[in-house]
């Protein structure tokens, strides 16, 4: 199979590198779901779209052109272009998740032991724990206080800003640690964030008051410092949410420049092409609908995860004001649609042979990657897309001139993984997975190729426009 670096001329990598910028600068300012949430309204709302509350509040038709999008809990999106055909003949669907592996922090983290100040943690997703450990770590949320007011947090990705990190045992002392299982060697209850070592100090004259406090003079000076610079107390972290990431820009990776390193590429690489091909396709006759969304990496579970209802309510509620009341509308509408579930696979890496098919693998730089089936052993949890939607795909990649390949997730008692394909899929939609190779999966620094970025976000604007 060519690499698709091969086929490329000086017009195209111009093309690509602009992406990659773009994709870059949205991986470094959207490290959560509620940031990726906010930056992708923002762009929506320059091209000119509208809120589908407001369709409702105003009981305003929905017509063809029209470009709606729905903001679920600022931590999931749908969006909709209306197309010229009746909304019960299908939309063509791209689907990807926000929400990354990460750590977050407890309802109640600050706490002081022997001179030195934590923050407590709960890791989010299929992490490697000992990864966590020695890197330079940034806070990125929101705190909500008891008067509603919000207080956005990002600390740790200005230069100026300090970073906090997980300590780990040095070699000399580890013979004891270094014995136990890789899932074991740091644990989930030592997952803690040390973020301060210096002692409040207290004035002669407020010592008396004070006294009680001495034992955790760290923790409140800690404190201290929360509550000058953010107005914030130890009993706003009840109503927080607060993710540890790792700190640090995206950039690009290796001597030739070819691939990308960041945190979060699982599953933002995925979002960021389905954003912009949507955004940049010409309308087709279909409807098309991009959805982004929260909890993939917990099993889609909640309000805010493609569990939910708020797609098909979204579905719902366009239909009605479209004209389409009839019971049946939604389930029509999702019984003629297509859709992408677009999500990231593993790249095959010569250094860890042993879990890998070569013959069914994905490689780096061979462009957009198709997975007719997921789950793990014996297929459990899978979607299996069906051969005549495949056959539709190939033509439509081929006649784009898109690179695609086909592949699974490692060999087939090796383990295996889940996407957002099977939900869509149980409501009667055509859904196969359809992503991006990735290095380091899970890792807190992943690694794609931008040929593969650029071809999936061709591969995407294809079937928007011809599926």
């Amino acid at each position: 199979m060519k690499s698709a670096w091969e086929k490329y001329t000086e017009t195209d990598e111009a093309k690509l590198n602009d992406l990659v910028e773009d994709y870059k600068t949205f991986l470094t300012s959207g490290k959560t779901e509620r940031e990726c949430n906010e930056e992708i309204i923002k762009r929506v709302e320059q091209k000119g779209f509208k809120n589908l509350d407001d369709f409702i509040t105003r009981n305003e038709p929905i017509k063809a052109g029209d470009k709606i999008y729905v903001n679920n809990m600022n931590k999931a999106v749908a969006l909709f272009i209306i197309g010229t055909n009746k909304i019960t003949d299908g939309i063509n669907i791209l689907g990807a998740h926000i929400d990354s592996p990460r750590l977050d922090l407890k309802a109640t983290p600050l706490y002081e032991d022997t001179s030195f100040a934590y923050l407590d943690t709960h890791y989010y997703g299929g992490i490697k724990k000992y990864q966590w450990v020695t890197l330079p770590l940034a806070l990125h949320g929101i705190i909500v206080q008891k008067d509603g007011h919000k207080v956005t947090i990002n600390i740790g990705e200005d230069a100026n800003d300090p970073v906090f990190g997980i300590t780990d045992l040095l070699p000399h002392l580890a013979q004891e640690q270094m014995k136990k299982e890789a899932s074991k060697v740091i644990e989930g209850e030592d997952l803690d964030i040390l973020i301060g070592s210096k002692p409040l100090v207290i004035s002669e004259e407020d010592q008396e008051d004070k006294k009680d406090s001495k034992k955790d003079l760290v923790k409140e000076n800690i404190l201290q410092i929360l509550k000058d610079k953010y107005q914030i107390t130890e009993d706003d972290f009840i109503s927080a949410e607060i993710e540890v990431v790792p700190a640090g820009a995206a950039r690009d990776f290796g001597f030739d420049r070819s691939m990308v390193m960041a945190y979060g590429q699982d599953d933002r690489v995925c979002a960021f092409t389905s954003l912009e091909a949507f955004l940049n396709c010409q309308v087709s006759t279909k409807t098309i609908s991009c959805i982004l969304v929260d909890k993939e990496e917990i099993g889609s579970v909640g309000a805010t995860g493609m569990e939910s209802h708020f797609y098909k309510n979204a579905v719902s509620e366009i239909c009605y004001l479209m004209g389409e009341t009839y019971p049946t509308a939604v389930s029509r509408t999702f019984k003629n649609s297509r859709m992408l579930s677009s999500d990231v696979n593993a790249a095959y890496d010569p250094l860890y042979t042993s879990c890998m098919d070569k013959r069914s693998a994905t490689y780096l730089g061979n462009g957009l990657v198709f997975c007719k089936y997921t789950g793990s052993r014996g297929k459990s949890g899978s979607n299996d897309a069906n051969a005549e939607y495949l056959g539709i795909l190939r033509k439509i990649m081929d006649d784009a001139n898109v690179s695609f390949q086909v592949s699974e997730l490692g060999k087939v008692d090796a383990g295996g993984g889940g996407t957002i394909a099977y939900i869509l899929a149980n409501e009667n939609v055509e859904v196969i997975d359809c992503g991006v190779g990735v290095l380091n999966m899970h890792a807190p620094w992943e690694i794609t190729s931008k040929a593969d970025i650029y071809e999936a976000y061709k591969g995407y604007i294809a079937f928007l426009e011809n599926a």
